[in-house]
């Protein structure tokens, strides 16, 4: 150990540098010189976020040891406005701050951190009366998530207070439907650097014509320069009129409102308006087979969490050839369409399936996808005991981890399979 303590300094970060934020703690646990080596060195935690509850119980060594970090992300669960001033004293660097479940109805403390950037507010106990809060940061705020969080201001009053950010270049607002904001036309017009929109949907029935036209638009509307949208809870009529400000569009998620949906498929219209879309989510909503002649060209991402059938798959393939990542979670068994896959869509760098009820031959199969780097299996669990389906172990079987030897095997090592569960998704979905 002596020896090793002896290399130069800029050889152990650089080591330091290729191990996980876990090792990263692990090693920092060795010893007073790995310590203090870690601690000092600030390219070691770029990235790394902190989680923090119940600030009480830290002593002044700990907040010592994170500001030598020069930490920019911290994540603050069940946080009061106290929390905050403590925050931004010995830590006055932030620029990422997520705040869950928040005690209090304002959050008029973060005009104390002047490098703050992206702010993300979860699930606050207490309704917030205004957005006031985000006034001072007007001018810093590049990202802005707003999800499940209770506001007793009116639709115009929040709409007014967001399009003062006028930096914003995300911004996600998820609410239960309470807040009622009839078009989206007056934000997207101040919002000229916005390119992510996650905005939930529950209330429209139909869009109206200038729901995304912006004010300075001309009849038939400029277009945005929003590149990726994602529709919550949605079930809502459109033109292809209301669509056309949405030329830039790249990117499209759509979470439908209903498991069993209505007569009419909106989402042809949006994908007969949308042909340059390089990548498309959809789940729930109207079967596969209703929309699949519809697939613009141009996709190379395609995620399918919807009720689909093997020869629904083929269309895919003619609509889509050129596709590259694809998630498959048919409401139905995958038994039957993990085999397809490598003759429907060759081109194939990365892949999410389901595992369970696919045979040992079908899944080996895989190892034909020629240009596979990533393969995810989205349903890494067991259940131990038939006879107890209740009882459910999640991690990867015996069973899946010789699978996952084998396709590693025969694809020369070369495809990184991750491994995930439900449980695991839904932990995903919340954060």
């Amino acid at each position: 150990m002596t020896s090793a303590l002896q290399l130069p300094y800029e050889l152990w970060l650089r080591v330091f540098s290729f191990l996980s934020w876990k090792d990263k703690l692990s090693m920092r646990c060795t010893c007073s010189h790995f310590k203090r080596l870690m601690d000092e060195s600030r390219p070691v935690w770029r990235g790394f976020s902190v989680v923090l509850k119940d600030l009480s119980r830290y002593n002044r060594a700990f907040w010592r040891s994170l500001a030598r970090r020069q930490l920019t992300s911290v994540s603050l669960r069940a946080g009061k406005k106290r929390d905050l001033k403590l925050l931004s004293v010995w830590l006055p660097l932030l620029e990422a701050l997520r705040l869950d479940n928040w005690r209090g109805n304002d959050v008029q403390e973060l005009k104390r951190f002047h490098l703050l950037n992206r702010l993300t507010l979860t699930a606050c106990s207490t309704p917030l009366v205004n957005l006031e809060f985000l006034l001072p940061l007007s001018h810093q705020l590049t990202q802005l998530s707003l999800c499940n969080v209770q506001l007793t201001c009116p639709g115009s009053q929040l709409l007014a207070s967001i399009s003062q950010l006028t930096r914003l270049g995300s911004l996600l607002l998820h609410h239960d439907g309470s807040l009622a904001i009839p078009t989206l036309r007056g934000v997207l017009s101040q919002l000229v650097n916005l390119r992510f929109l996650s905005w939930t949907m529950i209330n429209y029935k139909r869009l109206s014509q200038d729901f995304f036209r912006p004010e300075t638009g001309a009849a038939g509307g400029a277009s945005l320069s929003l590149s990726d949208l994602q529709l919550l809870n949605y079930d809502a009529a459109v033109t292809q009129e209301v669509l056309q400000p949405l030329a830039n569009l790249r990117s499209l998620s759509v979470f439908h409102l209903y498991s069993v949906p209505g007569p009419t498929c909106h989402l042809q219209t949006w994908l007969t308006s949308l042909q340059q879309l390089c990548s498309l989510s959809v789940h729930g909503g109207h079967p596969l087979v209703v929309y699949a002649d519809f697939l613009p060209s141009s996709l190379l991402s395609l995620t399918l969490c919807v009720d689909l059938q093997p020869e629904d798959l083929h269309v895919v393939s003619l609509r889509a050839p050129n596709l590259q990542h694809l998630h498959l979670e048919p409401w139905s068994s995958s038994s039957n369409l993990v085999r397809l896959l490598p003759q429907l869509f060759p081109c194939l760098k990365t892949l999410a399936i389901r595992h369970h009820h696919v045979s040992d031959e079908d899944f080996l199969g895989l190892h034909q996808l020629q240009h596979l780097n990533t393969l995810e299996i989205l349903d890494s669990f067991y259940r131990p005991d038939p006879n107890d389906p209740s009882l459910v172990v999640y991690k990867p079987s015996s069973r899946l981890l010789q699978l996952i030897s084998d396709l590693q095997k025969l694809t020369n090592h070369k495809v990184r399979v991750i491994t995930t569960s439900h449980r695991d998704a839904l932990t995903c979905a919340c954060i």
